[in-house]
């Protein structure tokens, strides 16, 4: 199960980040995964509430985004969707001479810190307005 290796570097990287920026804690961690990057979201959820124990991430929430495999033909041009497992052949031209554009990726895309202690919410209150 290679999805905690891929954890323990998230949190790693994330835990740096907010070591160095001086973040207390994070509240969400969001990875994009791409169709073809061969990681399975429900088990790199739980592989990364595991990994968070005893970090600046413990508690944290993992949000994965799928990615579609995206390929595009060269010799004319036409882009799909290819799929699972990905057909890499244009059904326009029946070419074979494709590009992937997309599918393969596996990155952190965002992450929110925790606020520090005693600082004011971030949230607006409203005010009662005066007569």
């Amino acid at each position: 199960m290679h999805e905690m290796s891929v954890a323990l570097s998230v949190v790693d990287q994330v835990e740096r980040a907010a070591r160095s920026g001086g973040a207390p804690g994070v509240r969400r961690v969001a990875v994009d995964i791409g169709e073809l990057a061969g990681v399975v979201p429900d088990s790199l959820s739980f592989c990364f509430g595991l990994a968070c124990a005893g970090t600046l991430l413990e508690g944290a929430e993992l949000v994965t985004r799928s990615v579609p495999a995206r390929a595009r033909c060269a010799p004319c041009g036409r882009a799909w969707d290819t799929g699972m497992p990905p057909d890499m052949i244009c059904a326009a031209c029946r070419g074979g001479a494709t590009e992937l554009l997309s599918g393969r990726e596996l990155r952190i895309s965002e992450v929110h810190w925790s606020a520090p202690p005693n600082a004011p919410d971030p949230t607006p209150v409203p005010q009662p307005e005066e007569s």
